[in-house]
């Protein structure tokens, strides 16, 4: 048997009216006017047969009548606001946000990420990739994945993985391109792959006290993992940082051609909000980046090249 109830915007607007106990005030917390207040009570009244409210000069007085009614649909509402709540807080409990710049996550990230469904089945993961800052406030973001020296202002802010930066290519190069790649002054003979957005050929020549290779050319992409693409197609050698290039070495895509290598001046690190920062799922979050971070350092050194 169907239920026959009033409108509910009806019965909204007299709770609201009885609580505030003024048309006005009730019209300010449902954000409609005073009018739509007034006729809503008024169509109720009609719908029941019962008068409400008596409407005095300045007061609005609830009769016998609206003093019966009100307490069983505060206790409707606080019923429906108590079950919209749980429900709300479970589908928040499940779903977990990352923000992650688009190189990480397609080169690190993305392929690891069924190793956390297995684990964690039921927290739902949404990827946001992207290289804007999130605004945690309005975004809608659980947590990001951020690259640099850390000092966000109000974040809490953990360190999970730092990366080396060395040279790699696609096998065979040398011999696709009949010149010599044993060597790092052997750099001179081949096409250098760079990022539009650093510096890091110039830095690692430096540092490593490589000469006669000049760090300006090449081609130039404007995403690290374009670059490493573009070394995987055979288009010459990229200047790498090891989270980006992890996967591609251990399938044999790309070789490093000697050892020599440099520490990254950022790494990568998990920023949340300080007030959100020990929520179950971002705990369990943190805690499976860092242990897949320790696997892939781990799985790093097997794949370094003999001195």
């Amino acid at each position: 048997m169907a239920r026959r109830l009033p409108p509910l915007n009806a019965l909204r607007a007299f709770e609201a009216a009885a609580r505030h106990g003024s048309f006005t005030r009730a019209a300010d917390e449902l954000n409609v006017t005073q009018a739509a207040i007034s006729h809503q009570v008024k169509g109720l009244e009609e719908r029941l047969g019962v008068l409400l409210f008596r409407r005095l000069n300045r007061a609005l007085i609830l009769t016998d009548a609206g003093e019966r009614y009100l307490p069983a649909l505060r206790e409707a509402f606080d019923l429906i606001a108590s079950a919209t709540d749980s429900l709300t807080k479970g589908e928040q409990a499940r779903r977990l946000t990352v923000s992650v710049m688009p190189s990480f996550a397609n080169k690190w990230l993305m392929p690891r990420l069924v190793r956390f469904q297995d684990l964690q089945p039921e927290i739902e993961v949404t990827v946001h990739a992207s290289e804007k800052l999130v605004d945690f406030g309005s975004d809608g973001v659980d947590v990001a994945i951020r690259y640099g020296t850390g000092g966000w202002p109000g974040l809490r802010a953990i360190p999970f993985l730092s990366e080396d930066v060395f040279p790699v290519c696609a096998p065979g190069l040398a011999e696709r391109t009949g010149r010599p790649l044993f060597l790092p002054e052997d750099l001179r003979h081949h096409t250098l792959l760079h990022d539009d957005i650093s510096q890091d050929w110039a830095m690692w020549l430096r540092l490593t006290g490589v000469t006669g290779v000049s760090a300006t050319r090449g081609l130039v992409f404007n995403h690290s993992n374009m670059v490493v693409d573009a070394a995987v197609a055979g288009m010459g050698v990229a200047l790498a940082r090891s989270a980006l290039v992890h996967d591609d070495l251990k399938a044999g895509r790309l070789i490093r051609p000697f050892r020599l290598a440099i520490p990254a001046q950022n790494s990568y690190w998990i920023v949340c909000p300080e007030d959100t920062a020990d929520l179950p799922k971002l705990q369990v979050f943190q805690t499976w980046l860092t242990d897949e971070a320790s696997r892939a350092r781990r799985e790093a050194e097997t794949l370094a090249p003999s001195l």
